[in-house]
């Protein structure tokens, strides 16, 4: 037991390090919204210098001059610490002002983006001014152990956990007293509000910044003399970090310490365990604890669709529709063809590299670009498929080409694994999922003897059909041509297969889902399963990618797969252009060991610069060009070929107004279409809606109706399935209690939502055809005069075309009963009226509504019968002569008292009202 406390000791040094770095983390989230992956990168600076500084030379990051300039002499403990801390403190002030300031209103996932930019920038400067080799650090605190039974455990980790936790407590304690501290929380709650009480967000960021970069920089000081000082460990330790300030989900500073020292405890007895049971795995054992500790906290706390008003914004770029595929694959076949059989010796090789990579962009490019779902383990899963050819040729005895293809379906099974977190969380989370999976992967698998991993690689034989060999070749033959026209006809193959699948519904379908998630399950799709194709699919490209990378290589080692030339692919994929197909390939041009690359290196001897320039260029895409360079140049050709022209307005889209048919009709049928029992809904203590039952019949607009706070959007989210509620629902005669929504969108139960909630990236007619049933987009494109906007994203629409596309999309899906909420928010009356008759026309057709609206005017003059809700309660029901001479609905409109005196007979309640 004794030991079990030893190791327990043992591991507060790495802890230490993690809270510190999860404290910093906190603190720049707070202040301004950054969840910063370069926060080790910055540690790693902050140690560099100290650790330059007590051997007399200050750290020179400007490349072109000497590394280091002379002191004239070796600094001590307190000056050497002093300067790097204010160091620290100003790199990290120029940072947030250069990068982030410019970003403050970007989605929080393209925050996070240009932090792995800015990650690798300053991990590639440090290594292109210093090198990769560690340096050592002299003692800090005084060396001694203490006797845990058998064991001396060393004082500096007790030490280092002690400063680090006395720094916590005095940071908290000043966030939580000082005034400093409440305007932070104040700037973090609203930005608006800051400046109306007259605090200046941008100096809270900027000294939370520089405070944050300080706390991670002493975090680094104090851990150097126990892990040395190297690159890529300093930088490995954001994993850990960011599973403690997860647990502290990114506000308790308390809990990420917490959290960071636990982990670091955990490491320590893994380690422990490894030397006492044969059955704990020799390596892999620290990478997991991250892993699990992030998977259990977020999939605990994560739900399958987001609720309403926490929709996951991104800022990814719009994923363009390949107008033409046939033409352009014959164009770039033949360039490519041409290339292959023209070229030689590492031209050859590096046009091969090309071809690899642009698969392996391909992949990026569905279950990012198209998904939505930002992944760093891309190179992971490749080196997956290349392990796993091993694995399958060598133990299993599978040849050519069997052998690559069950790799890579290995590949696509742990994606898909990969993906299961993602059907519950979603955005910056599963970004951290996955980095914290790569490390795992590579520790555990790559790197491991136990396994085909370990310093020696995994072998294979070379790939060979029916006595044609198809290896890369060696000696003079290298590389061998055969082998490039394999790798070209797969990447055509893989290629097109891309391009069809953005045109596809399916394709539509992943859009959909990374536009918004609540809205794709209302048009019928199934989030979970559409999440997971694209991870089946990204996963078996990436699994083929990187057996042929081991084919080119003859072995699989596990350098070729490592996390940081993961996140450098990344970001090469991410600056050419990660949500068009055009992108994905010119991917494969800009990668490490591709085409550009030996070109540049050849002619200007660029090579040792390109990770350097990849990270910046990472950061200057997020900033100012989402769409890449692919999505620039595809700009620029619209352009050129086709003049802008401007969209229809609403009114112009309109066409006229038919105002026939106004009277109420009569139901058909004695059984409702839809019947709603006894629903109610309560967010803890809340009942936003408690008891409500009615019923819909067959061929009627009935309306749901009721001042602001009367639970009409709420009860509606009930109905569909978005909201946990009680009571039942029945549509048809058959309940729907326990469907998800998707599937009461497939029964027939369709609704729109309050705040559109539409598909940016997709056009009028892809908005549609996303949730049609059957071949009715073209008609219900026509019937709402949406014909002449079909081609035009829907992002430059205005509002009242918004508004008109959300309706269409619901009618295309032939829905027994549509629920439209807040279908006339944003028309203007002639927009409003032309809404009208078109229901009804719709109606006509056998579509039955339940309309909730606050005009008024148009409620009145379509709806059959009305809903009046207050306080989640239904207090009347009837017609809409009845509800006009209501003295209950009066009141709950006029907020007069009861007892206060009669109100006049009869009002018309034409004032517009406030959305629930």
């Amino acid at each position: 037991m004794t030991e079990h406390f030893a190791y327990l000791f043992l591991g507060l040094g790495n802890g230490a390090v993690y809270a510190a770095l999860g404290l910093a983390l906190v603190m720049t989230f707070k202040s301004s919204g950054v969840v910063n992956f370069a926060t080790g990168a910055v540690a790693l600076y902050t140690t560099y210098t100290y650790g330059m500084l007590r051997q007399g030379e200050l750290l020179n990051p400007i490349p072109g001059f000497p590394s280091s300039i002379e002191l004239g002499g070796e600094l001590g403990l307190v000056p050497a610490v002093a300067i790097s801390l204010v160091i620290a403190a100003v790199l990290g002030a120029v940072l947030y002002l250069a990068i982030f300031r410019p970003m403050r209103s970007a989605p929080v996932v393209a925050k996070a983006v240009a932090s792995i930019g800015l990650m690798l920038t300053i991990q590639a400067l440090l290594a292109l001014r210093l090198g990769t080799s560690s340096v050592p650090v002299a003692p800090i605190f005084e060396p001694g152990t203490i006797s845990i039974g058998e064991s001396q455990v060393p004082t500096d980790r007790i030490w280092l956990a002690v400063v680090i936790v006395a720094l916590a407590t005095v940071v908290a304690l000043a966030y939580h007293f000082s005034r400093f501290g409440v305007a932070t929380e104040a700037a973090a709650e609203s930005e608006k509000g800051a400046f109306v009480t007259g605090l200046s967000p941008d100096r809270i960021a900027i000294s939370n910044w520089a405070l944050s970069s300080v706390i991670a920089g002493l975090g680094g000081i104090l851990i150097a003399p126990i892990v040395p000082l190297s690159p890529i460990a300093y930088t490995m330790f954001i994993v850990p970090a960011l599973a403690a300030a997860l647990v502290g989900n990114f506000s308790s500073m308390a809990l990420a310490v917490a959290a960071g020292l636990g982990i670091g405890i955990l490491q320590s007895e893994g380690t422990h365990f490894q030397s006492l049971y044969d059955w704990v795995p020799d390596s892999g054992v620290s990478e997991a604890i991250p892993l699990i500790l992030i998977l259990v906290f977020l999939v605990v706390k994560g739900r399958p669709l987001p609720s309403r008003g926490a929709i996951v914004h991104q800022n990814l770029g719009r994923a363009p529709r390949p107008k033409r595929v046939l033409l352009p694959s014959i164009v770039v076949t033949g360039v490519a063809l041409v290339a292959v059989c023209l070229t030689s010796g590492s031209y050859r090789g590096a046009i091969i590299a090309t071809f690899i990579f642009a698969i392996l962009g391909l992949s990026q490019v569905v279950i990012t670009g198209f998904a939505g779902q930002v992944s760093l383990a891309q190179l992971t899963l490749a080196g997956a498929g290349a392990f796993g050819l091993s694995v399958v040729n060598t133990q299993l005895g599978i040849p050519f080409p069997f052998a690559p293809i069950l790799a890579a379906l290995m590949a696509t099974v742990i994606g898909v694994v990969v993906g299961l977190p993602a059907l519950r969380i979603r955005g910056l989370p599963f970004m951290v999922v996955t980095l914290a999976l790569a490390v795992f992967l590579e520790a555990f698998w790559f790197r491991n003897p136990s396994f085909n991993g370990g310093i020696e690689g995994a072998n294979f034989d070379a790939p060979e059909i029916f006595g044609v060999d198809l290896g890369i070749g060696a000696g003079e033959n290298y590389p061998r041509i055969s082998f490039g026209l394999m790798c070209l006809i797969i990447v055509v193959a893989a290629a097109v297969g891309v391009a069809l699948l953005r045109r596809s519904r399916l394709g539509s379908a992943m859009l959909a889902v990374r536009a918004n998630e609540r809205a794709a399950a209302a048009a019928g799709i199934n989030v979970s399963r559409t999440k997971l194709a694209a991870f089946a699919i990204g996963s078996f490209l990436a699994g083929i990618s990187g057996t042929l990378l081991a084919y080119q290589q003859t072995l699989a080692t596990a350098g070729s797969y490592s996390v940081f030339a993961g996140i450098a692919i990344f970001a090469v994929i991410y600056t050419a252009g990660i949500t068009s197909v055009s992108g994905g390939l010119l991917a494969g041009v800009l990668a490490p060991g591709a085409l550009l690359f030996v070109v540049l290196d050849r002619a200007f001897d660029s090579g040792d610069y390109y990770a350097l320039v990849s990270g910046v260029l990472l950061i200057v895409t997020v900033m100012i060009n989402p769409d890449g360079i692919a999505g620039r140049i595809q700009r620029a050709i619209a352009a050129r070929r086709q003049p802008a022209t401007a969209a229809p307005t609403g009114s112009e889209a309109a066409g006229p107004i038919d105002e026939s048919d106004t009277a109420p009709r009569v139901p058909t049928s004695d059984v409702p279409l839809l019947a709603v029992t006894g629903v109610g809904v309560r967010y803890g203590a809340v009942a936003a809606v408690s008891d409500v039952s009615f019923e819909v019949f067959e061929g009627e607009i009935v309306g749901l109706i009721g001042p602001n706070g009367a639970g009409k959007t709420t009860l509606i989210d009930a109905v569909s399935g978005f909201a946990e509620s009680v009571g039942t629902v029945t549509l048809g005669g058959h309940t729907l209690d326990g469907v998800s929504p998707h599937l009461r969108s497939r029964r027939g139960l369709g609704r729109t939502f309050q705040d559109v909630e539409l598909y940016d990236d997709l056009s009028v007619k892809e908005n549609v055809t996303v949730g049609a049933r059957g071949d009715s987009v073209e008609a219900v494109l026509q019937r709402l005069g949406l014909r002449g906007v079909a081609d035009v994203t829907v992002a430059s629409l205005s509002q009242g075309q918004r508004q008109l596309v959300s309706v269409a999309r619901v009618l295309a899906g032939n829905p027994s009963v549509a629920m439209l909420d807040e279908p006339a928010a944003g028309l203007d009356s002639t927009e409003s009226r032309w809404l009208g008759a078109r229901m009804r026309a719709v109606r006509d057709t056998g579509v039955t509504m339940l309309l909730v609206d606050h005009d008024m005017e148009l409620v009145l003059s379509v709806c059959d019968r009305i809903i009046v809700l207050d306080l989640g309660k239904v207090i009347a029901s009837g017609t809409p002569d009845d509800i006009r001479a209501d003295q209950e609905v009066i009141r709950a409109y006029l907020g007069v008292p009861k007892g206060a005196g009669e109100p006049p007979p009869s009002i018309e309640l034409t004032k517009p009202g406030v959305t629930s």
